[in-house]
C-alpha cells in the first residue's frame, strides 16, 4: 500500500494571526508536524500544499517537497480540506504518480510524533476499513448518550433517544476527533468523501491533545512542550 503524506497550510489564519509561522517554544508551529512527518517511515512521500510563499520556503528550507503552489481559491477559509486533498492527488496522478490513500497531517497539532503515524498507518492497513481518524475519549459525563439538546421552549430531549442509560459502565465508547491524523484510501477521496462508509479510529492520548485555534490552545501548547 502506497501512502503519500499530506501535510497542508495556509497563510491566512483568524485566531492567532500567522499562527502556522509563528515561533512555539523556539521554532514554528508548522515545523512539529513536518518533522514528525520526515521521521515517519510509513510514508511513501511526503509533499506540503501551501499558497503562502513565507510557508512554502519554511517547508523547503526543512526539506520538505513542495511540488506545486496552492490555488488560491482553495486558501481562503470556506475551502474544505477535502477540495485541498483532491487537488494534490490530481496534481500528482496528471505527472503519472499514483497511491493508495493519502494520510492528512495538519499542522495544527504539534504533539503527533512520527511514531503516532507510523502506528496509525499499520492500524489502517490492517482494518480494511476506508478512513481511519486519530481520536481521544469523551469523558463519560460528556457521552452522547447523557446529552440532552433543546427541544422547543424550555423543554429538553435525551440526543440518542428516549432510552437513558443509568449507568456509567453500561455506556459505550465514545471519542472525538483530535485532529492529529486523517489516514483515506484514494478511491473514497475520489467519491467526495474523507471518511467512506467503514471507519476506523486511532486513540492518541488526550492528557498531550492540543489542536490550536485560539490563545488558550498556543498557551496549552507551550506548557507541553516545556515538560
Amino acid at each position: 500500500m502506497r501512502i503519500l503524506g499530506l501535510i497542508p497550510a495556509r497563510g491566512g489564519s483568524k485566531g492567532i494571526p500567522g499562527k502556522n509561522s509563528k515561533l512555539l517554544a523556539g521554532k514554528p508551529l508548522m515545523s512539529y508536524t513536518l518533522e514528525a512527518a520526515q521521521q515517519a517511515n510509513a510514508l511513501d512521500r511526503l509533499i506540503f500544499s501551501s499558497e503562502d510563499e513565507s510557508l512554502i520556503k519554511i517547508a523547503a528550507d526543512a526539506g520538505v517537497e513542495v511540488p506545486f503552489t496552492r490555488p488560491e481559491h482553495l486558501a481562503t477559509d470556506e475551502a474544505s480540506s477535502l477540495a485541498v486533498v483532491q487537488h494534490a492527488i490530481d496534481f500528482l496522478e496528471a505527472q503519472g504518480e499514483f497511491f493508495d490513500a493519502v494520510c492528512l497531517l495538519q499542522v495544527t497539532t504539534p504533539m503527533r510524533s512520527s511514531q503516532h503515524i507510523n502506528d496509525a498507518v499499520k492500524s489502517f492497513a490492517k482494518s480494511g476499513a476506508d478512513a481511519l481518524v486519530s481520536v481521544i475519549p469523551v469523558p463519560h459525563q460528556y457521552n452522547p448518550h447523557w446529552v440532552l439538546t433543546e427541544k422547543g421552549s424550555n423543554q429538553l430531549e435525551w440526543t440518542m433517544g428516549s432510552k437513558v442509560i443509568g449507568r456509567r459502565q453500561d455506556l459505550p465508547k465514545a471519542f472525538i476527533r483530535d485532529g492529529a491524523i486523517y489516514i483515506t484510501k484514494t478511491s473514497v477521496i475520489k467519491q467526495g468523501s474523507l471518511y467512506g462508509d467503514s471507519l476506523a479510529y486511532f486513540e492518541m492520548d488526550p492528557m498531550t491533545h492540543v489542536n490550536i485555534d485560539n490563545e488558550q490552545d498556543w498557551q496549552r501548547a507551550t506548557e507541553l512542550l516545556s515538560r
